[in-house]
């Protein structure tokens, strides 16, 4: 009997040591060693990618935002038509709810979303007695949003039917607007993944730098 309570010790307090050891060694000391490295070699990625203007934090080029005009208590935000704007997320770009409508391709609801969108879509960015976008040249990254809901990019087709709109509002010609968004254009990833995008929000602080002068 006492042999066996002796054992039965010895394994209690051996598994307590291996306990102890393995909570500093995976709960402290890896933690550690891996944050050091990534503050250390991959600082700007491991602090989200962030974006500053003259100093000060205006988002992070991984998430996507919202380009909304001041909005009255009660009123829906409405885009604001100096920016180019992003994608629609089902999240509001909330990094903290991922994810998509969930909704499928012949769902009657996501059919009339997507109709109601392209109308709002054309109509936004058509420039009155200069220039018209049709429907039909709405693309489908302006009407549905990405599977994560905080994609931060925008196709290059959805980028240019934007352009007269954009130069309109900030005082710049389409020429200028247009040349910054091939010069910000980002090619397929590792060359043959996806199509090229552009970053929304580099593209909107080089349209303010610009517009500024």
């Amino acid at each position: 009997m006492m042999k066996s309570v002796q054992s039965t010790t010895r394994l209690v307090v051996a598994a307590f040591r291996a306990l102890l050891v393995l909570t500093v060694v995976t709960g402290v000391l890896y933690p550690l060693a891996i944050t050091g490295v990534a503050q250390g070699a991959f600082h700007d990625k491991a602090n989200g990618s962030m974006i500053k203007v003259d100093g000060k934090e205006v988002g992070s080029e991984l998430i996507g935002q919202t380009y909304n005009l001041p909005a009255k208590e009660g009123e829906d935000p409405k885009p604001d038509p100096r920016f180019f704007q992003g994608r629609p997320s089902n999240s509001g770009y909330d990094p903290l709810a991922t994810g998509s409508s969930q909704l499928g391709t012949s769902d009657a609801k996501l059919v009339k979303m997507v109709g109601d969108a392209k109308k709002q879509v054309a109509a936004f960015n058509t420039v009155p007695g200069h220039y018209e976008v049709e429907q039909a040249d709405v693309p489908k990254d302006a009407v549905t949003g990405s599977a994560s809901a905080i994609d931060p990019h925008i196709s290059k087709k959805y980028a240019e039917i934007q352009v007269e709109r954009v130069a309109k509002h900030n005082g710049l010609t389409a020429a200028q607007v247009a040349k910054l968004v091939k010069d910000n254009t980002e090619g397929r990833t590792f060359g043959f993944l996806g199509e090229p995008h552009v970053n929304v929000l580099k593209l909107n602080i080089a349209v303010q730098k610009l517009a500024k002068g």
